[in-house]
């Protein structure tokens, strides 16, 4: 047993302190807001994110840093508040323990990666990232799931340890580049497909955008140094899918409103939740820009989401193409060199 704590009361974080509550560790959840942290130690349950999953007597909600103090802390916030947060807990943590980070995003500004920012603020910790199809209505009520844990070997064989459970599956991969990327622009597309679905267009269409979509976070994943294998795995193809497809999956819940002719301003409202895909679509542009990377889905989607672009047009452009090779990067090797 293990004294872990989980920094982020949110759906995702929850799910996660309630997996590792059942798996026989000491959990802290820890949230910011003290009544509700305290409404959730009472109803032993989490109403707001994550209602039907009752918290494990052995599960602590609190807002007491201190229990940052521990053998592992999961960061579960959204990516545009990692650095903050990092900030905020850095004088409680342990020099060695290990940080998981649970954000599938990048730094908007700095376009560092979310392991990339907590290495810079938490230089005494080794930092690991936990991705892979992995929704928290489905972790959070005992559905087999399987992830990835990118990290240096022996950091992610710990954080491994810790976390595996007969219905929670984790494996390890060194790529920590290209399972964050994955993790990040597959929301890119997952925003595109839910578009589509807005639109009235059906499986040939999401089918297509998924398969071109893996094709562009790849080119771009590589070109950052990420392993081409790795986004054939879970973080890639295998996050994608879930989020492409999925009714827990919020960016696709957002495409379609977007599809539907919603303003994005009411979508982001009536989601209630982050949508990490708007700011990923905005990062992924700049990165592609500028490494010359090209990247037609993504183009499209940040012309629909900032600069007013009507979908329809979005996906007509994308179809009038110019003639392709469906291979052409193999054909061309030029990221495979």
């Amino acid at each position: 047993m293990s004294n872990i704590a989980v920094y982020g009361a949110g759906s995702w974080g929850s799910a996660l302190a309630v997996l590792l509550a059942k798996a026989g560790h000491q959990v802290a959840l820890i949230g910011r807001h003290a009544d509700e942290m305290e409404k959730m130690k009472q109803q032993r349950e989490n109403l707001r994110y994550l209602s039907g999953v009752i918290l494990p007597s052995n599960l602590l909600p609190t807002t007491d840093l201190t229990l940052l103090n521990a053998d592992l802390v999961v960061f579960s916030v959204p990516s545009h508040s990692v650095r903050e947060a990092a900030r905020l807990v850095k004088p409680y943590l342990g020099e060695g323990c290990i940080v998981v980070n649970t954000a599938k995003g990048m730094e908007e500004g700095t376009h560092l990666r979310l392991s990339e920012v907590l290495t810079e603020e938490l230089p005494q910790n080794p930092i690991a990232v936990l991705s892979g199809p992995s929704h928290a209505e489905e972790v959070g009520r005992d559905m087999p799931t399987t992830v990835v844990v990118a990290s240096e070997v022996e950091t992610a064989k710990a954080v491994q340890d810790m976390m595996m459970t007969p219905k929670f599956r984790v494996y390890t991969n060194p790529d920590i580049i290209g399972v964050e990327l994955g993790g990040a622009l597959k929301n890119v597309i997952a925003l595109c497909t839910g578009i589509a679905e807005g639109l009235g267009f059906g499986d040939n269409t999401k089918a297509a955008l998924m398969t071109r979509g893996l094709a562009e976070i790849a080119r771009l994943g590589v070109a950052l140094g990420g392993n081409p294998l790795t986004f054939a795995g879970l973080s890639g193809v295998g996050d994608l899918i879930v989020t492409c497809t999925s009714l827990h999956s919020r960016n696709r819940r957002a495409g379609v409103a977007l599809g539907q002719g919603k303003p994005l301003e009411t979508v982001l409202k009536e989601v209630g939740m982050v949508v990490e895909g708007v700011r990923a679509t905005r990062i992924a542009h700049n990165l592609g820009i500028k490494k010359n990377i090209p990247m037609p889905i993504t183009e499209q989607a940040y012309k629909v989401l900032f600069e007013g672009a009507d979908p329809k047009i979005a996906v007509a452009d994308l179809m009038l193409r110019g003639k392709r090779h469906e291979l052409e990067e193999v054909v061309e090797m030029s990221w495979l060199r």
